[in-house]
């Protein structure tokens, strides 16, 4: 099955929310997830989940499948290309939608 770009977001986001964390909080932690998946892509994860918990987000630990799910979105928003955008280019992509996916 294909997905097109604005599903995985929605995918993402929705295994964010069914993990437990809150839906003002998500775009927040795809861009810190995003900054750290650029700083070092071959990064496992282990060495992300530690990464994040350096950054504050301790209380949660990102799965493979999910961690996957990330990257082949920021790989389809061309994260690279972005590297040097501003946190509104994230909030932007990376909005939970009203009508989207209902936990």
């Amino acid at each position: 099955m294909v997905y097109d770009l604005n599903q995985l977001t929605q995918i993402l986001i929705g295994r964010l929310e069914k993990k437990g964390m809150e839906p003002g909080i998500i775009h927040g932690f795809i861009r810190d997830l995003a900054n750290t998946i650029a700083v070092d892509p071959h990064m496992n994860l282990l060495q992300v989940n530690k990464q994040l918990h350096l950054l504050g987000w301790d209380s949660f630990d990102l799965d493979y499948h999910t961690l996957q799910l990330a990257i082949a979105c920021f790989e389809a928003k061309g994260l690279k290309s972005q590297e040097k955008k501003p946190a509104i280019w994230f909030e932007n992509n990376f909005r939970p939608h009203k009508s989207g996916v209902n936990g």
